[in-house]
């Protein structure tokens, strides 16, 4: 498949989990604002539903994050700025566009970027996020 076509496919991609996560988080902020009208029964009830409230924060802010690169993605390839990496300019291979559609560097310049300690910008921050979230449910 040529690049261009590749690209179409991966912009169709980015729209469908765009729209998924915006309905994801209309429902988990919705379902938030439900739980803090109820009252609970017990101390016990009230501390499972702390719990629940927080897990439900947590993955609302990792969509979240997801959700705002995804969008940049689109403007990216929207300027036609979409699949050239923001260091080198080069074009992103298509096998890490196709496993990180919104990445926004080549691995040659991402691996660098994590060895010097830092990121480039916030959006490559979510790459290696959803490795530090630990969600505690016991």
């Amino acid at each position: 498949m040529a690049r261009k076509d590749a690209l179409v496919n991966l912009r169709a991609i980015l729209v469908r989990r765009r729209d998924a996560l915006r309905n994801a988080l209309a429902g988990d902020l919705s379902l938030l604002r439900e739980l803090h009208g109820e009252t609970t029964g017990d101390v016990v009830d009230a501390a499972l539903d702390t719990a629940q409230d927080e897990i439900s924060s947590q993955l609302a802010e990792v969509e979240s994050r997801e959700l705002a690169h995804i969008e940049n993605a689109l403007a990216r390839m929207k300027a036609g700025e979409y699949g050239a990496c923001e260091v080198c300019s080069k074009k992103i291979p298509m096998a890490r566009l196709d496993a990180l559609p919104y990445a926004t560097m080549c691995i040659e310049c991402q691996r660098e970027i994590e060895r010097s300690g830092g990121m480039s910008s916030s959006r490559d921050a979510y790459e290696d996020s959803s490795a530090d979230l630990e969600i505690d449910v016991s």
